[in-house]
Formats: C-alpha cells, sequence, structure tokens
C-alpha cells in the first residue's frame, strides 16, 4: 500500500480468531487502523492486545452482526472516532448443521446461518457503502467459500448463504463501481481455523478425506487468505471488482 495509505481505517468482522484475526494483522502490518469486531470478549481482547504490542491501531468492538441495532452502533463507533471507513472485510460466519440432508435441517438452525452468513454481510455492507460513498471510496471483501461456488453435502444452509455472499457481493460491485468503491468476495477451501477442527473433530480419516479435496495436497492457512483480502484490498488490485475469488489449493478446479 501507498504511503498515502498508512493511516487509513479498515474494518474487520470476525477478527477474533483465524482469517480474521489474521487479516487483521495484516491490515495493521500495512499501517492500517484496524476495528476489531467480533462477538469474542476473550479472541477480540487477544487480536486488539497483539496489534497494539506490535505498534500498531486497533479499536475493540463487540457485536452480533446480525442485529441491526448492534451494527448501527458499530457504524457509530467508527465514525465517532475515525470519521472514516476506507477497507472492510465482512468475515463473521459460522457453519451451523453440518451434514445435515435438506429435508432434515432445523429452521432455527437454518434462519441462524442465514443471518449471521448473508444478513449480517448486508448489513456492515449498508453502513460501509455509505461511509466509503461519502469519503470518496473505499475496497470491501466479504467471506464467501468454495462453497459459494459449488455445492456438496456440508450443509445446504451454509452453501445458499455462501452463494448469496456472491451475488451480493457482485451487486455491490455492479452498483458502486461508479463511486470508486470495488466489492469482491474471497473463497476460501478448508482453512485450518476452530471451524475446521469443529468439522474434522479430530478424526485422521475424516481429515485426510478433506485434504485429498485439495490437489495441492493440504489445507490452507488463515495467513494465505489473509494476504489476498489485503491485495484486494490495495492499489495493486485497482482494476479488480465484483469478482468470487477461490484461494482454494485447487479444490473447485476439479
Amino acid at each position: 500500500m501507498s504511503d498515502e495509505q498508512m493511516k487509513r481505517v479498515a474494518l474487520v468482522t470476525g477478527a477474533a480468531s483465524g482469517i480474521g484475526r489474521e487479516t487483521a494483522m495484516l491490515f495493521a502490518e500495512e499501517g492500517i487502523a484496524i476495528v476489531v469486531a467480533d462477538m469474542n470478549e476473550d479472541g477480540v481482547a487477544a487480536t486488539v492486545g497483539d496489534i497494539r504490542s506490535r505498534g500498531g491501531e486497533a479499536l475493540p468492538f463487540l457485536v452480533d452482526v446480525s442485529d441491526g441495532t448492534q451494527i448501527a452502533a458499530l457504524f457509530g463507533a467508527i465514525a465517532d472516532e475515525y470519521g472514516r471507513l476506507d477497507y472492510a472485510f465482512n468475515n463473521a460466519g459460522i457453519e451451523g448443521q453440518v451434514g445435515v440432508p435438506i429435508e432434515h435441517a432445523d429452521e432455527d438452525a437454518w434462519d441462524k446461518v442465514i443471518a449471521i452468513n448473508l444478513k449480517g454481510v448486508w448489513l456492515c455492507m449498508k453502513h460501509e457503502l455509505e461511509m466509503m460513498r461519502q469519503g470518496g471510496g473505499g475496497c470491501i471483501v466479504n467471506t464467501a467459500s468454495v462453497a459459494g461456488l459449488v455445492g456438496g453435502t456440508f450443509g445446504g444452509a451454509y452453501y445458499a448463504s455462501k452463494h448469496a455472499v456472491v451475488g451480493l457481493s457482485k451487486a455491490a460491485a455492479v452498483e458502486y463501481g461508479a463511486s470508486n468503491i470495488r466489492v469482491n468476495a474471497v473463497c476460501p477451501g478448508v482453512i485450518k481455523t476452530e471451524m475446521a477442527d469443529r468439522l474434522l473433530d479430530g478424526q485422521s480419516d475424516r481429515e485426510q478425506a478433506v485434504t485429498a479435496l485439495h490437489p495441492i495436497g493440504r489445507l490452507g492457512t488463515p495467513a494465505e487468505i489473509a494476504q489476498m483480502v489485503v491485495w484486494l484490498c490495495s492499489d495493486k488490485s485497482s482494476f479488480v471488482t465484483g469478482q468470487a475469488i477461490a484461494v482454494d489449493g485447487g479444490y473447485v478446479a476439479q
């Protein structure tokens, strides 16, 4: 990123762990002030503490992204503290019911996945787009998944939510391109995070089977996704918008 970007502001949701944490840390290394947003109080404190210990600037905020009132408060705090928003990584998400056939899916579980994975992204984008438009532009990256590009048996609500995130990202890119706002979605394969740990459940045979889905022969790391997100928010990707970019070790190439 250029010198003129050194004091800009980025919001990262789901920043208490995994991909969100790594991305917040990487943004901070670029001299960006980070708004660290998540429901996990201990995780938020840890991410903020690590950023500050390395000389970075971080604002903690506890938020349920599916709650419009809490989201409004989050962006009110960003406006009060910084008066601007340059980058946003809408990363908060849950897996919901894993491996449950669609006909047996629980309605409440479905609603929760859609509320966090899709509605949460939309609620954040409503405020992000307004702030960025008023500020002359910005970049938004939404976390989708390879499950937003293909189907499978992981869980119908998860696939539906991630496909919808891809569609929402494309729609926003078209609608706000003339406002100097770029919007993309990053689509990770299976990444070594707490979510993956729950999926694999400590079973070596399951891990081997999931790893085999990736032609590169291993699972991804949060840092590898963070690198893509920060690149998508940099001037190096200035002609990239409306894309759903797989960072997946070849998962969807098969």
